[in-house]
């Protein structure tokens, strides 16, 4: 059985004419041997930080997260405006209430007044309501205000994420990237947001409190408020510290969810070699820093609370002490005592907020120096800038050519790719083999533009492919990953992602399946393309699955095909199984099948073999077994097959 049916190697090729291009220059065609390297403008290179080591720790201030995050509340700041206003006459109201307070006790209760009650007490009960309506929609805006916030910074990283290259997520641990996106989004969000919220509202809370206290007996006033700077003593005092339990509990909590992780993606491997107890330990290691962190620093907030409540309670007790001899020489009657104390008792509060503003700030930029260093790590590529644009005005015909290409992996002193060559003509089927670790897949990242090469150039249609959009050099071409990508979602849309222009209809899903051998075993399912699968948990056979990424390669219809290593991990009968609808799929479209499966090879028109990132072989299947060089060991160290047909094993 062949992957492409039995056809002739063709014959040296005449050079296809050039595509029309709506902007830019026209390239030549690439031919049977590739011409002079070109110096072609490279897209700008990235100057942030690197994608491609791990995550390192940087530091950044209070007032520089403020600063880089605060544009996201753009179009919520008329909200916030509202949200203050709420918490202006939320504090007049409460102020106003404990003068009716204070003027019910000496009217009412003192002079034991039924008639001095009624008036006060339908006053007080009206500015409670109205404080409460205000209070209730205050809250209520502030959380939807917060939660548009957190969805609009968590699409943003989300977003930045997607542009990372492949390298970035191989080393850095995926558990702790998802805590940054939930647990450390959430901490920004009570700096941005929650926290300016509860700061204004605390301010203005203080300052009628304060106002009111002031109005009431400035003497008494003026000697409470000496306390103020001890509030700020202590909070500077614990700022400090907590600013380094903070980062602590943010990197262990990361961790703890990378293990967990982690533990969830092997655990056929944990079971099958007993590894439980190991992974246990792992958590219980990881977790028992988190608890130390945690600790730590609900240790340090309890003690910061505790101590501004011994605080305030001496200087409502000394209120308290002064009033008592103020009504005992006629200066001053038990309700204005009694109202000045709860005006200093409500102060205190407001101002331990304002305080403790500066431990939720330290505990925010522990979380902003870890999202800072995921938005500030550029992608390894990006569009061309408008001046090097060059836009294919028709649908790519497939012609690939890689002139001297050189690459290296960043922080790697080991060569991947070096002056790597060749081209192909539209609809032309190669295999790429050779040994592992030969360069094999790191080509297909860069024909994908994953990354850029350090040297040389590739091209499609004769256009260098950093001088193409990205969305359209990746439009014109297919990758069917070793590892079959599966979404949490239906087959229907599992098949239709491949294609978003036009949007497929069902029709166009079920023809696509058909295509690729899938619509039998599809409908057979409990609710046909509507059922619901997900990755590592869909019932279905690894041969199945790649039925299903073929036929959403089939909808897809890119011009250019990349097959990295398509029968791993399929036995002999679902190898065979794919190779028809595979054979349906390559027809018609420059192919290139990154294989070790040296079955496939006696179909290609031509096998490129690769040894430590040099094309060191190229030609048909039958001229390399006939030069005995690298292709011939190999072929013959592979299971056997004959003329170049693939036989069942």
């Amino acid at each position: 059985m062949h992957l492409r049916s039995a056809r002739r190697s063709p014959g040296p090729r005449a050079a296809p004419e050039p595509p029309p291009t709506a902007q830019g220059p026209v390239h030549p065609a690439p031919e049977a041997v590739p011409p002079a390297p070109e110096t072609v403008p490279a897209a700008p290179q990235a100057t942030g930080l690197s994608t491609d080591a791990p995550i390192l720790t940087r530091h950044v201030g209070a007032a520089e997260a403020f600063r880089r995050f605060w544009p996201l509340t753009r179009g919520d700041r008329k909200w916030m405006l509202l949200i203050g206003l709420f918490a202006v006459i939320a504090a007049l109201a409460e102020t106003v209430a404990i003068l009716l307070f204070a003027r019910l006790t000496d009217g009412a209760l003192q002079k034991g007044s039924v008639s001095a009650f009624w008036t006060p007490a339908g006053q007080w009960l009206a500015v409670a309501v109205a404080g409460a309506v205000v209070g209730y929609l205050g809250d209520s805006l502030a959380a939807w205000t917060a939660e548009r916030f957190l969805l609009r910074l968590r699409a943003r990283v989300f977003a930045h994420l997607q542009t990372l290259p492949p390298h970035f997520f191989q080393r850095n641990r995926r558990g702790d990237l998802v805590e940054r996106l939930t647990g450390d989004i959430d901490a920004i969000e009570h700096l941005v947001i929650s926290g300016l919220l509860g700061a204004s509202t605390a301010l203005f809370s203080a300052l009628f409190y304060g106002a009111a206290a002031l109005w009431l007996r400035w003497d008494l006033a003026l000697a409470t408020f000496v306390a103020a700077p001890i509030f700020l003593a202590a909070t500077r005092r614990f700022t400090n510290r907590l600013r380094t339990v903070s980062r602590r509990v943010r990197a262990a909590d990361g961790a703890v969810t990378s293990v967990v992780e982690e533990a969830l993606v092997n655990v056929v491997l944990t079971q099958a070699y007993n590894r439980q107890r190991d992974e246990e330990a792992r958590l219980a290691r990881e977790a028992g820093r988190f608890l130390r962190a945690c600790v730590t620093s609900a240790r340090l907030n309890a003690l910061y609370g505790q101590l501004t409540e011994v605080l305030e309670t001496i200087c409502v007790l000394a209120v308290i002490g002064l009033g008592a001899w103020e009504i005992s020489q006629g200066r001053m009657t038990l309700g204005q005592l009694l109202a000045f104390a709860a005006f200093i008792g409500y102060l205190y509060p407001p101002i331990r907020s304002l305080g403790s503003l500066g431990l939720t700030a330290t505990a925010a930029t522990a979380a902003a120096d870890r999202l800072l260093e995921i938005l500030d790590a550029d992608p390894s590529v990006t569009d061309p800038p408008p001046w090097a644009t060059t836009r294919l005005a028709h649908r790519a015909r497939g012609a690939l050519q890689a002139d001297r290409v050189s690459f290296s992996y960043p922080n790697s002193l080991h060569r991947a790719l070096s002056s790597l060559s060749f081209a192909t003509g539209p609809g032309e089927f190669l295999v790429v083999t050779g040994p592992s670790g030969a360069g094999k897949s790191t080509l297909a990242a860069l024909l994908l533009r994953f990354y850029d090469p350090d040297a040389g150039t590739i091209r499609l249609d004769g256009v260098p492919v950093n001088r193409l959009p990205l969305a359209q050099l990746r439009s014109s071409i297919t990758l069917l990953p070793q590892q079959t990508l599966v979404l949490h979602d239906t087959v229907e849309h599992n098949i239709a992602c491949g294609r978003d222009d036009p949007v497929p209809t069902h029709d166009d899903v079920v023809r696509a399946a058909r295509a690729a051998d899938a619509d039998s075993f599809i409908t057979a399912l409990p609710d046909g393309y509507d059922t619901v699968i997900a990755p590592a948990t869909t019932g279905l056979s690894g041969g199945q699955l790649q039925r299903i990424a073929i036929a959403r390669a089939m909808l897809r219809d890119a011009p250019v095909l990349i097959l990295d290593e398509p029968t791993t991990g399929l036995d002999t009968l679902a190898a065979q199984r794919i190779l028809t609808p595979l054979r349906r799929l390559a027809e018609g479209r420059t192919t290139l099948v990154i294989t070790h499966d040296l079955d496939l090879a006696a179909d290609a028109d031509r096998v490129l073999v690769l040894n430590r990132g040099r094309l060191v072989e190229s030609g048909t299947h039958r001229q390399l077994l006939a030069r005995s060089g690298l292709y011939a060991t190999l072929f013959a160290a592979y299971p056997q097959t004959r003329d170049g047909a693939v036989h069942s094993r």
